[in-house]
């Protein structure tokens, strides 16, 4: 059983030895770092560090809010931060550092304090501080890029250290040579505090955890203020067991370099850019995004696994009711938690008040229903899609959610209604649209015009006009595990001509989790637990749509391959809606690793009558679904 001493839990050790005894409440808070301000003194191209390992006692949500004794790193002389000091200095600069541990009883692993973008691992990587033990190290930055150090009271990967370990991870930036003045980037550590280990980072509902950026957890996260026509850039390190597939609301970003916390993979500037709205990062790599604000209003910057965006649970054991049963004054606020950041971009100076469009708009109704077989705790829930006369499905069961066609450039007036208990909000997944239309419930919007959540027997209009034609997604963003595991969610496909759309040889495929946590270690292809063939034919140009909108399992594969064997190959052509340069537009083998919220646009020309299988698997390789494809 947990104790709590004075609002703060006793220090967690993992799930094989934590204590129960009370603890002294240390004297001093760790603070949350924001990584605007590098640590040391830079004198002379070298930069003196002095850093300290220290208990400490954190709060990851509201500074009044109960907390934990966590081991944290600080400056000598200073509070320990989380997450760790950043370590920000130009190429070529030397650093000497000293690192004290301060901890009673346990050695302290440091990684990462040498060289950074060496081919090889350099091998001072690794140091060891005894406790009351201070270690010197000397090395010279390295290459450019985004990097990070770590440390842990227990040897083994980044991902099995123990919860009290999890904010000992700092940011170490090299900037390029003559770098000078305040950094034009933000800098955001993500980090996994919980009581127990989570084999490969899968998390559940009832885990007590707390998943944070910098230091905190929604809605208690930085918030972030742009302007209209700013050139942005983060650099993403994450420093947690899990994978997160992080997603920017209403723009796409630039990934403009992934790295492995070692080495930084820098794409050429001069060449194409690599732009999505979702961008996988797994445990212990790191990547830099640019984009460019275009439309004000509130946007969210989050994890697309939705377990990792969940409320947080109580850190003093308190029970909270289950969303759908408690009165919820703010959606956004009170119904998400962790990997959480909130986004207001401004207008320009003199900029004119948008006028609203006028003109005719094509005009749809979007019904969330409750279907059929569904109980209390696992409901089944379902879209109807009304385009005139025409209704898809026109009757039961009501999965897959129906795909909806729209055309570049002609404006649409979606009216989504909400026949549920509860309720509800749409968000237009990877469109590019104004804030109030997002589908943020409580959230989108702007100062006094903030969109509502759908209360049931209500609607509400979503009115916007595509700008580009590719493969999207409409799902919940209002209690969206509960209401996505229920059914609601599906495609959206922006065509240049919808009346020329051709299912047979444009075939979606849609990766969605079952409804019955039963069935939770298989994976639905267009809503089937068990697919029927997909029939195609020799010489002929298919399109396949991979959209993932499973609500966990951030790492799931996708191969076609032949007699069970190697893979076949495919033509890479969109990702997340945005058309591929002819650069990354390749032939290559039909495997994809696929990220919660991602989309992705393959061509399939066959040359030849074969049977194929399209597999999902995990990451650790289990097969989670399949789909015969027979060709002739």
């Amino acid at each position: 059983m947990r104790q709590v001493v004075g609002c703060i839990l006793p220090l967690w050790l993992g799930a094989a030895a934590h204590t129960n005894v009370p603890r002294a409440i240390p004297p001093e808070r760790v603070r949350a770092n924001d990584n605007r301000t590098p640590a040391g003194t830079r004198r002379d191209g070298v930069l003196t560090l002095r850093l300290e390992t220290r208990e400490g006692e954190w709060h990851p949500d509201g500074d009044s809010d109960p907390g934990l004794v966590v081991r944290a790193f600080g400056e000598q002389g200073k509070p320990p931060v989380a997450p760790g000091p950043l370590i920000r200095v130009p190429e070529g600069t030397e650093i000497h550092a000293f690192v004290r541990n301060r901890l009673d009883d346990d050695t302290l692993i440091v990684y990462g304090l040498s060289s950074r973008g060496t081919t090889v691992a350099p091998a001072a990587d690794t140091i060891q501080v005894r406790p009351g033990e201070v270690r010197e190290v000397r090395f010279v930055a390295g290459a450019v890029g985004t990097y990070y150090y770590w440390g842990t009271t227990r040897a083994g990967a980044l991902g099995a250290r123990p919860s009290a370990d999890a904010e000992l991870s700092g940011a170490f930036i090299v900037d390029p040579r003559g770098t000078t003045g305040p950094a034009r980037d933000r800098v955001f550590v993500i980090a996994l505090w919980s009581r127990t280990p989570h084999a490969g980072g899968l998390v559940f509902s009832g885990d007590l955890l707390r998943f944070t950026i910098n230091g905190k957890a929604w809605p208690h996260t930085e918030r972030l203020s742009y302007t209209v026509g700013d050139s942005v850039r983060f650099r993403v390190i994450n420093t947690s067991s899990a994978v997160h597939p992080m997603h920017l609301h209403g723009f796409y970003f630039d990934v403009e370099s992934r790295g492995d916390g070692a080495r930084d993979s820098t794409f050429d500037p001069a060449g194409t850019r690599h732009l999505v709205v979702t961008e996988r990062a797994a445990s212990g790599r790191t990547f830099t995004m640019a984009w460019a604000p275009e439309r004000t209003g509130n946007w969210l910057f989050h994890c697309h696994d939705n377990y990792h965006v969940l409320r947080n649970a109580a850190l003093d054991g308190s029970p909270r009711p289950a969303g759908h049963t408690a009165h919820v004054a703010n959606h956004a606020l009170e119904m998400m938690g962790g990997l959480v950041m909130g986004i207001e971009v401004r207008p320009r100076r003199g900029d004119a008040t948008a006028v609203a469009e006028r003109g005719t708009r094509r005009a749809l109704r979007l019904v969330a229903r409750v279907d059929s077989g569904g109980t209390e705790e696992n409901p089944a829930y379902g879209y109807v899609l009304r385009d005139g006369a025409r209704t898809v499905p026109n009757g039961g069961p009501l999965l897959p959610g129906p795909t909806i066609l729209l055309k570049r450039g002609e404006p649409v007036s979606i009216t989504v209604v909400n026949e549920l208990a509860e309720a509800t909000a749409v968000h237009w997944h990877g469109i590019e649209l104004e804030s109030y239309y997002d589908g943020v419930a409580d959230f989108s919007g702007g100062p006094g015009h903030v969109a509502p959540a759908i209360a049931p027997n209500d609607s509400f209009v979503a009115r916007f006009t595509p700008p580009r034609a590719g493969t999207f997604i409409y799902h919940p963003h209002a209690d969206e595990v509960r209401q996505q595991q229920a059914g609601l969610s599906g495609a959206l496909l922006v065509l240049d001509d919808p009346a020329a759309f051709d299912p047979t040889h444009d075939v979606v495929l849609l990766l969605t989790v079952p409804r019955l946590r039963a069935d939770s270690e298989r994976v639905l292809i267009n809503g089937r637990l068990s697919s029927p063939a997909l029939e195609l034919r020799v010489g002929e140009r298919y399109r396949l749509r991979l959209i993932d909108i499973h609500t966990f399992r951030p790492s799931m594969i996708a191969r076609l391959t032949r007699d069970a064997a190697a893979a076949v190959s495919w033509r890479a052509i969109a990702k997340d809606g945005m058309d591929l340069p002819p650069d990354q537009a390749t032939v290559r083998p039909a495997v994809q690793q696929m990220g919660n919220g991602e989309t992705y646009d393959f061509e399939l020309v066959p040359n030849e009558a074969v049977d194929l299988t399209l597999t999902i698997s995990s990451g650790a390789g289990v097969l989670l679904a399949s789909m015969p494809i027979r060709i002739r």
